[in-house]
């Protein structure tokens, strides 16, 4: 992982230099704030990974790779708002330090700065690249959307569960490794391939996010464990006890997950337990090593030495096992 950390550090610099100290200041602190409380920053290290396979010209990703970062947490400040969130990487939440409206509006701006660096793309590549980043753009909508539907639909399939989070989180990945593949050079095939890597490899990250909403040590993750519990959300592990159980149980974790006691800890407790009857761990690993293989089908595909692609394999297995 030393070539991660390099070019994490080489992006860090860039950001560094680009940070929103701009006028009115209740616009942009905010942008600022969102963009420096940590976070893993996997979606523009992906997409400087991707381009290096084809280039040691990183200079020139450099835009697109803070496009795709602002991108995603102009997402997540809108998404916090959305799900009332208090903590996001462990600390206050843009809309609890502030306020809602200002939430709103600074995600807007950072919307639109998303695509004032990815102008900075070489010219004979923006039309491609624009055309990526609108298409995951889009889709993050949809998911989000999907999202809110499923809180109140009364069925949720699992084939519909990973729709959404393909939606909602994989294509984002997968824009932002196609992207950095064609800045690099890369021919639209290797680039396609790059893509479906990251999309493959994203919902296996979002099936380990699952995992850690319940499972992980919330000192590490950063996020309060059981989150997804206390809000009810239709989660792969949710779903699959819901498939794997009889009539009676089925019932008592839909009746679990339709209420919001005083006690959240022991709503917390009781369904992690029926999780556990049904040892749900091993399915929702089952299902995400599935997407991981199928993540590497499309890396083998790409037209360049196996070693020269070490590093994304090495990458896609800490993220899948990772425990933040």
């Amino acid at each position: 992982m030393n070539q991660l950390a390099q070019l994490q550090t080489y992006y860090q610099a860039y950001a560094k230099q680009h940070t929103f100290n701009n006028e009115p200041k209740g616009l942009y602190e905010p942008v600022d704030y969102i963009l420096s409380i940590g976070g893993k920053q996997l979606r523009p290290l992906m997409l400087l990974m991707t381009c290096k396979l084809f280039s040691d010209d990183l200079k020139k990703a450099l835009p697109a790779a803070y496009a795709i970062e602002i991108f995603h947490n102009f997402t997540l400040v809108h998404d916090d708002i959305m799900d009332a969130a208090p903590l996001r990487r462990g600390k206050t939440t843009v809309h609890h330090k502030w306020n809602t409206n200002t939430g709103i509006l600074s995600g807007d701006v950072m919307l639109v700065y998303a695509y004032e660096y990815l102008r900075k793309v070489e010219s004979s590549l923006l039309s491609d690249v624009l055309s990526i980043f609108n298409t995951v753009a889009i889709g993050v909508c949809e998911g989000q959307q999907y999202d809110v539907d499923f809180e109140t639909m009364k069925t949720v399939t699992i084939p519909q569960y990973i729709k959404m989070i393909e939606l909602k989180t994989s294509v984002l990945v997968a824009g932002a490794m196609q992207i950095g593949a064609l800045i690099g050079g890369a021919n639209k095939e290797d680039a396609h391939h790059l893509g479906e890597f990251g999309r493959n490899i994203g919902i296996a990250f979002q099936l380990q996010d699952d995992l850690l909403d319940t499972y992980g040590d919330p000192e590490k993750f950063g996020k309060k464990v059981g989150g997804d519990i206390i809000q009810n959300k239709k989660t792969f592990l949710v779903l699959k006890s819901l498939e794997l159980a009889d009539e009676k149980t089925a019932n008592i974790l839909n009746k679990l997950l339709s209420t919001q006691p005083e006690d959240e800890a022991q709503k917390i407790k009781d369904v992690t337990a029926i999780f556990d009857s049904f040892d749900i761990r091993t399915h929702a690993n089952i299902k995400k090593e599935a997407y991981r293989d199928l993540a590497y089908e499309h890396l083998k595909a790409v037209q360049l030495p196996e070693s020269a692609k070490q590093s994304l394999y090495d990458f896609a297995q800490f993220l899948v096992q990772r425990d933040v």
